[in-house]
């Protein structure tokens, strides 16, 4: 049986997250916000390093899940 992995919910939410930041860095910066940033757009390149690390994520727990081990005795109480 494959239990529940908490992988996929950081997975989901570094994902929603980047998603976010590059749609922020691509629409909404102005060149005010850039020049805060020293010409750096932070929000695109902070959004990027999210979708990726998501990917990591979500790709680790696709190819490790975790499954429990039903062939072992439950323990007996004291």
């Amino acid at each position: 049986m494959r239990l529940f992995d908490l992988r996929l919910i950081i997975a989901f939410l570094f994902g929603l997250y980047g998603v976010v930041l590059v749609v922020m860095g691509l629409a909404f910066t102005s060149p005010a916000d850039l020049d805060k940033a020293e010409g750096v757009n932070i929000n695109l390149w902070a959004g990027i390093a999210m979708v990726a690390v998501a990917a990591l994520f979500a790709a680790w727990a696709m190819l490790r899940p975790q499954f429990a081990d039903t062939e072992k005795e439950p323990l007996k109480e004291l």
